[in-house]
């Protein structure tokens, strides 16, 4: 009785944990690119965090030894880590120059968005009412917190450059679909994570010179950003979608523009803005609206 009372408790409690860890270092990594980058410049930050995260990746890979890919498929995992990794955290990081760490979650966060469209367009999947009405929400409220950041939404600026990096996630998680359907997710990640690392290479030198005259506090974040929203937050997931299915585990994923928030205030001091609270609220109605009935006929 006892030893079904542990599995009981396990069962439940291990599921909520890495549901937990997921949402709080994806979270967090918004304030702690903001932290990091009073000290280390955008691209310089993206080429030492993901050559760090790419030693970890590259002993992982040496571990397991995955088989189940084909020749075939190491263009995408180089192409995926082009886009998901390189091109997404130089234009995320470029755009939090500017932006707030809460209002970036937000906008980052309408990568479902910029998903459901591209199965229109690519998929020739049908966009029915309530999917048009969830993308009308969704970009009304990214709208909405560029006004309140410098430059608004105009092209170069620090909210256009994060609705870049929105619509990289995008594409990346379209091009990872075949990947993941024949492997398993974090080899997948793994090689992803190296071939993103190595895109960045040309940056790393200055990332050293410029974390070598860094704080402590500083490397601190840039160790976390390598270590927590990549392998440990990636790890958490995996465990948390096997727990409770794709759909299910997705609705948490809610909770993280709003946590990236609460971390900015107390990481940064960066105290919300009501358009970015009002814009947040409607960028993540309109992507819970296409989720949730965007796909019903």
């Amino acid at each position: 009785m006892s030893q079904l009372c542990v599995e009981t408790r396990r069962s439940v409690v291990l599921p909520a944990l890495a549901v937990a860890g997921t949402v709080f270092t994806w979270a967090a990594s918004f304030p702690a690119i903001g932290f990091a980058l009073r000290q280390i410049e955008p691209l310089p930050l993206a080429a030492i965090r993901f050559a760090l995260a790419g030693m970890f990746a590259l002993a992982w890979l040496g571990w397991r030894r995955p088989t189940t890919f084909e020749r075939r498929d190491y263009g995408t995992v180089a192409l995926s880590g082009l886009l998901g990794i390189a091109a997404y955290n130089v234009l995320l990081n470029s755009g939090q120059a500017t932006v707030s760490a809460g209002a970036a979650g937000f906008i980052v966060n309408t990568q479902p968005l910029f998903m459901a469209i591209l199965a229109v367009l690519v998929l020739k999947e049908a966009f029915n009412r309530w999917s048009w009405l969830g993308a009308l929400l969704g970009f009304a409220g990214v709208g909405v917190i560029a006004s309140g950041q410098p430059g608004g939404l105009s092209f170069g600026m620090g909210s256009s450059l994060i609705v870049g990096a929105a619509i990289c996630a995008a594409v990346y998680s379209v091009l990872q679909r075949p990947l993941l359907a024949r492997a398993a997710p974090l080899d997948v990640t793994a090689l992803v994570l190296v071939a993103g690392g190595v895109s960045l290479l040309p940056w790393l030198p200055a990332g050293l010179a410029q974390a070598d005259a860094a704080s402590p506090e500083t490397i601190l974040m840039v160790v976390f950003l390598a270590v927590g929203p990549g392998i440990i937050g990636q790890s958490c997931w995996t465990y948390a979608l096997r727990s409770f299915g794709a759909a299910q585990a997705g609705q948490f994923l809610y909770l993280i523009p709003p946590s990236s928030v609460l971390l900015a205030w107390w990481l940064l001091g960066e105290v919300p803005q009501a358009l970015t609270l009002l814009g947040g609220a409607l960028a993540l109605t309109g992507v819970v609206v296409v989720n949730r009935w965007g796909k019903r006929r």
